[in-house]
């Protein structure tokens, strides 16, 4: 789960009532993403890959099919030892957000 302000118990005590409210959050067990994750990146680049290479325009036409066909995509990807390559790196980021070393001086007391 991401850190949105919504998705907090006060969200569901405000909409529900304390009680019921309660009773929800509780259900769940919470897994916060990092504030600065790049995971996340690298599941939505995954999950793109998918879409793309494996799904394409075709529509499945049932579970038994989607299992079998994701699961050779997923075995040619493993195979392949298929990774990420970063193009936006630390350098490039400095580059484009015309990054400056040392520019703030402290004020002399």
């Amino acid at each position: 789960m991401d850190n949105l302000n919504i998705h907090h118990r006060k969200s569901l005590t405000d909409l529900f009532g304390k009680e019921i409210g309660g009773e929800i959050w509780d259900r769940f067990t919470i897994h916060y993403t990092p504030i600065h994750g790049s995971w996340l990146n690298q599941a939505e680049i995954e999950i793109s890959m998918f879409s793309r290479q494996c799904l394409g325009t075709r529509r499945i036409p049932d579970l038994k099919t989607l299992r079998r066909e994701s699961r050779a995509w997923n075995r040619r990807m493993n195979r392949a030892r298929t990774k990420i390559h970063w193009k936006f790196d630390r350098k490039a980021a400095r580059l484009k957000f015309r990054y400056k070393k040392n520019v703030s001086k402290r004020s002399i007391t």
